[in-house]
């Protein structure tokens, strides 16, 4: 295992290489699970477990809570990124 975290027995540059590229890459996987989960969320919708009556004035998934994600998702990653 020491071998393939690290490349070999000493900190090297194939551990710097491995590490550069998680550091790098864990941000874009994060953000496409993120993604992903407020699209299957849109999609089933919450549930209710407390049984609370529920109004049917709803508001359509499309465009107005997409705009709004989208939205809180690019001011998100616009600051992370400074």
């Amino acid at each position: 295992m020491v071998y393939w975290l690290w490349g070999g027995f000493a900190v090297d540059n194939p551990t710097l290489t491995r590490f550069f590229t998680i550091h790098f890459l864990l941000p874009f996987i994060l953000s496409a699970i993120i993604m992903l989960h407020l699209v299957f969320l849109h999609e089933s919708g919450s549930s209710n477990p407390l049984g609370t009556p529920l109004s049917n004035d709803k508001i359509p998934f499309y465009p107005y809570f997409l705009i709004k994600d989208l939205v809180g998702y690019f001011t998100f990653f616009f600051f992370s990124l400074l």
